[in-house]
């Protein structure tokens, strides 16, 4: 009985540690959307200003991708629903 009890802890930890990790969203390059309404998208997303949402959209132009936010999961995944219910290509990757 107590080996048995044993897995449930260790598994609770994991879920623990899975709850706390850290997750970043990202936004990847398209040859889709216009720069513009890239910038839009993240400013009503996000909440970002004019020129916090252009580094972006340049990194994202330049450089392929960029990373928009990082936080807890939950967040994280309704961050990447709603970049994607606007078209734009949006994941989710741990936070190393």
């Amino acid at each position: 009985m107590p080996s048995h009890a044993t897995p449930e802890i260790v598994e609770q930890t994991e879920v623990e540690t899975e709850l706390t990790q850290l997750w970043k969203v990202i936004v990847l390059n398209d040859p889709v959307n216009l720069m513009n309404y890239v910038v839009l998208v993240f400013r009503k997303v996000f909440g970002y200003g004019e020129q916090k949402a252009i580094k972006h959209m340049k990194e994202v132009h330049e450089l392929g991708k960029s990373i928009l936010w990082t936080g807890e999961r939950e967040q994280a995944e309704s961050y990447v629903f709603q970049l994607q219910k606007w078209r734009l290509q949006a994941i989710l990757e741990k936070d190393d």
